[in-house]
């Protein structure tokens, strides 16, 4: 296997507008309900952040946890596996936030 491939599926597991959003609101062994992670990422449906949660956990990064009692309570949080994705996108983030801002047209370099 080349590193193209692992990467490719690795990148489709995180795939998905709001899956790293959910991830960082998830990291530090937090448990969220479902209404805490509508009120953290307020700009995702429901239906979305439904369907993410659940892509998630079938590949085994978040898990999903049903509390017996009525009205139902459902939490949700890494897994072992998903906390330790943190570091690397730490280093994502640390990655993004160095790039250096692009000159647009028409504009010098204050050099």
């Amino acid at each position: 296997m080349t590193a193209a491939s692992g990467i490719e599926g690795a990148i489709q597991m995180l795939e998905g507008r709001w899956k790293l959003v959910i991830l960082f609101n998830l990291f530090g062994g937090k448990k969220l309900r479902f209404s805490d992670l509508e009120r953290a990422i307020p700009a995702v449906s429901q239906k979305m952040l439904s369907q993410q949660l659940r892509q998630l956990e079938q590949d085994g990064i978040v898990t999903r946890i049903v509390h017996a009692q009525v009205p139902p309570k459902v939490e949700y949080h890494l897994t072992d596996w998903g906390e330790s994705l943190c570091p690397a996108l730490d280093e994502l983030l640390t990655w993004a936030e160095s790039r250096t801002p692009l000159k647009r047209d028409g504009e010098s370099s204050k050099e």
